[in-house]
C-alpha cells in the first residue's frame, strides 16, 4: 500500500511540473502582436504535434491574424480575443489557455487539467488577436504605419496623442458593430472614422471581420466566445429563439465557473456584435465574455490577470464538453 501511495505521488508531481512548465507565455507586461507571434513560434516548437497554426487573414495594414486548433476532434469551439484595441489582456488570457492546454492534452492529467481528454472529440480554436492594427496603436507602436497615416490615427483620437483608450481597427472602425445583424439599426454617429463605435460604411468591410466570418464558415462551430474586457459579465442572448433554453444553460454554467453574472440585453438591444451575428446565422450558443472589473476608457491593468485566469481557466474545457452535447 505504502508503495502505491508513493507512487501516485511521484506520479502527481510529475504531471503537476508539466502544468507549471508552461510558461512560455509571460504575464508580467502589456502583451503585444510581436509577443504573440513570438509566443505562438515557441508553442508551435513544443507541443507542434498537438495543434496547427494558420494565418486567416491579414489587417489592413498587413498583420496575419492567427488561428491555432488545439485537438483532433471533428466538433470545434471557438475562442476570439481582442475585437479592441485596449482589450489586449484578453489575448493574453487566450494565450494562457492555449499553452496550459496543450501542455497536459492527451496527458493523465493533473488536478483539473485531467480533463483534457475531450479534445479528442472537440477541437477548440483560438483566435487570440483578431485586431492586432488596434492593439498596436493602443500600445503606442506605429512603426507599422505610415507618417501620413498617423496624422490620421491623430485626428481620429480627437487630436489626443495618448492612445490608451483606442478601440477601433487602424482604420478606425470599431470591428465589434461591423456584422451583418441589425448593423443598419445601430446608431450612426460616429459618422466618420474614430477611435471607438465607429460602424463603417457598410457591414463586413473591415478586413478582420471579412476574415473572421469566412472562416467561422469555414470551420463551423458549435459554440462560439468572444472574449471582451470589461465589467466581469456574460452576454449570451440575441434573438435566441427556440434555443434560448439550450443557449441559457451552457450560459449558466460558464457564469458557475467564472462568477460573472449573466447579463439580458435590453428589449430594443441593437445587435453589430460578433456574438449577435453567430446566434442569429448559426442558430447555435455563442457568448460575450467580459473579463476584469471596469475600467473606464483603458485596459485592465496587469495586477488583475491572475485572478481572471483563475476565474477562466477551465472554461475552453467546459465549453468543448458543452459542445459535445449539442447536436450538429
Amino acid at each position: 500500500m505504502a508503495k502505491i501511495f508513493i507512487c501516485i505521488i511521484i506520479f502527481l508531481s510529475l504531471q503537476q511540473e508539466k502544468v507549471t512548465s508552461a510558461k512560455i507565455v509571460e504575464v508580467n507586461k502589456p502583451y503585444s502582436y510581436e509577443m504573440l507571434e513570438d509566443d505562438l513560434s515557441k508553442i508551435n516548437q513544443r507541443y507542434k504535434e498537438k495543434i496547427k497554426i494558420k494565418s486567416i487573414g491579414k489587417t489592413h495594414f498587413g498583420r496575419d491574424i492567427w488561428a491555432i486548433r488545439l485537438g483532433k476532434g471533428t466538433k470545434n469551439v471557438v475562442l476570439i480575443g481582442s475585437h479592441h484595441g485596449r482589450e489586449w489582456l484578453t489575448s493574453l488570457m487566450l494565450m494562457k489557455m492555449l499553452e496550459s492546454y496543450s501542455a497536459t492534452y492527451n496527458e493523465s492529467g493533473f488536478l483539473g487539467f485531467k480533463s483534457h481528454q475531450i479534445f479528442n472529440e472537440v477541437s477548440l480554436w483560438f483566435v487570440p488577436m483578431l485586431n492586432p492594427d488596434g492593439v498596436a496603436i493602443q500600445q503606442n507602436d506605429f512603426k507599422g504605419f505610415s507618417s501620413q497615416h498617423q496624422k490620421l490615427l491623430l485626428k481620429m483620437n480627437d487630436g489626443s496623442d495618448n492612445f490608451e483608450r483606442w478601440k477601433a481597427n487602424g482604420m478606425g472602425i470599431d470591428l465589434n458593430r461591423q456584422y451583418p445583424a441589425g448593423w443598419e439599426s445601430l446608431d450612426q454617429q460616429p459618422d466618420s472614422p474614430w477611435y471607438k463605435f465607429y460602424k463603417g460604411e457598410k457591414p463586413l468591410e473591415s478586413k478582420e471581420v471579412k476574415s473572421l466570418t469566412k472562416f467561422i464558415k469555414e470551420i463551423n462551430p458549435t459554440i462560439a466566445v468572444a472574449y471582451h474586457t470589461a465589467g466581469r459579465e456574460i452576454f449570451w442572448n440575441y434573438k435566441n429563439g427556440k434555443n434560448l433554453k439550450r443557449d441559457k444553460r451552457i450560459a449558466k454554467k460558464i457564469s458557475k465557473l467564472t462568477g460573472y453574472k449573466l447579463t439580458m440585453p435590453t428589449k430594443n438591444a441593437m445587435g453589430g456584435g460578433f456574438t449577435d451575428w453567430f446566434i442569429t446565422t448559426y442558430h447555435r450558443p455563442a457568448m460575450t465574455i467580459e473579463i476584469s472589473y471596469l475600467v473606464g476608457e483603458t485596459n485592465p491593468p496587469l495586477s488583475v490577470f491572475q485572478k481572471e485566469w483563475k476565474r477562466n481557466r477551465y472554461v475552453g474545457i467546459k465549453l468543448a464538453k458543452e459542445a459535445k452535447k449539442v447536436p450538429n
